[in-house]
């Protein structure tokens, strides 16, 4: 057997520092290799990765493009029935709760202490000058014999809702408070109104039947309205609200419908004070009435629940 030469023979690298060994790494002029590349092969992994990356861009540039081909600016590609939100409009409540109780629909407050019913009446005003900052250019003074036109829109006079003002406190200071009420905005959707009073749901509360009855005789073009009614839930709630007033009228105006994203559009609210027995948790419910709103209490369609205690 012939002898190997020790030439070949795998020879292990000299031994050195870390700090040698990392400016080796860094830069090793014997291969002329920076970061264990030499330049050509920067080069080459450089361009791959810009090619791959200006392909992907333009493959994400592309699929957008068509994606905002099929959408516009200033309404949904999916309404009504077709879209997540449906055709079934829900009611909201202001004031609300502080945000520490996010999950709490309860109002509650002592009347005789103004330190302690401020909040309702500050949070109130909030909500309220968010209707006044909204610019009115768009705005027309409607009613149900001037109906808006040419795009333009609605506008919400926060004085109209009298009693219930910043003036009298919203009714907080003497446990009379006042709950603001909003439907929900879907775009396009027009309430199918009740206004004929022989044609009524046998579950609409009496008193609203009476009232649109009212309305129908004295005057009939002002039954066109998105009707609103407020209950106790259950009969001990009932027995606890002593009255309940609607300003400036039981319901929203159908001139407020369709919603259509128009500049300054604002949705139309229903002031509801209420005259409850003291010390007492009184659990309400408000629903909106129309041919085309359907109520679900375990989903809320079409209604809201909040409960109220004045001590």
């Amino acid at each position: 057997m012939s002898e190997k030469k020790i030439g070949e023979y795998y020879s292990p690298p000299p031994k050195m520092g870390k700090w040698e060994g990392f400016r080796k790494f860094i830069w090793n002029s014997e291969t002329s290799q920076c970061l264990g590349r030499t330049g050509s092969s920067w080069a080459k992994i450089l361009l791959f990765y810009i090619i791959f990356y200006a392909a992907l861009t333009g493959f994400f540039a592309a699929v957008f493009a068509v994606f905002y081909q099929t959408l516009e600016a200033d309404k949904p590609k999916w309404m009504l029935s077709d879209g997540i939100i449906g055709s079934n409009p829900g009611l909201g409540f202001r004031p609300m709760p502080p945000e520490a109780n996010v999950e709490s629909t309860l109002v509650w407050y002592e009347s005789s202490k103004k330190d302690n019913y401020q909040y309702w009446v500050d949070e109130t005003q909030r909500f309220l000058k968010s209707y006044d900052d909204i610019p009115k250019k768009n705005h027309v003074n409607c009613s149900f014999e001037n109906l808006p036109k040419n795009g333009n829109v609605c506008g919400v006079e926060v004085h109209s809702f009298a009693p219930c003002t910043l003036d009298n406190n919203f009714g907080y200071h003497v446990a009379r408070p006042c709950i603001f009420l909003k439907l929900n905005k879907i775009y396009n959707w027009v309430p199918e109104i009740y206004n004929d009073s022989a044609k009524l749901p046998a579950h609409m509360p009496e008193e609203l039947k009476q009232h649109i009855k009212q309305k129908q005789t004295l005057r009939p073009n002002e039954t066109n309205v998105v009707w609103v009614s407020c209950e106790g839930e259950n009969p001990a709630d009932v027995e606890n609200i002593k009255a309940r007033d609607y300003y400036p009228r039981m319901g929203f105006p159908h001139y407020y419908f369709p919603y259509q994203n128009n500049d300054g559009y604002i949705p139309p609210i229903v002031a509801v004070q209420f005259t409850v027995e003291t010390g007492v948790l009184i659990n309400i419910e408000c629903k909106a009435w129309a041919h085309n709103i359907h109520h679900d209490r375990s989903d809320r369609r079409g209604s809201v629940h909040f409960e109220l205690m004045v001590d």
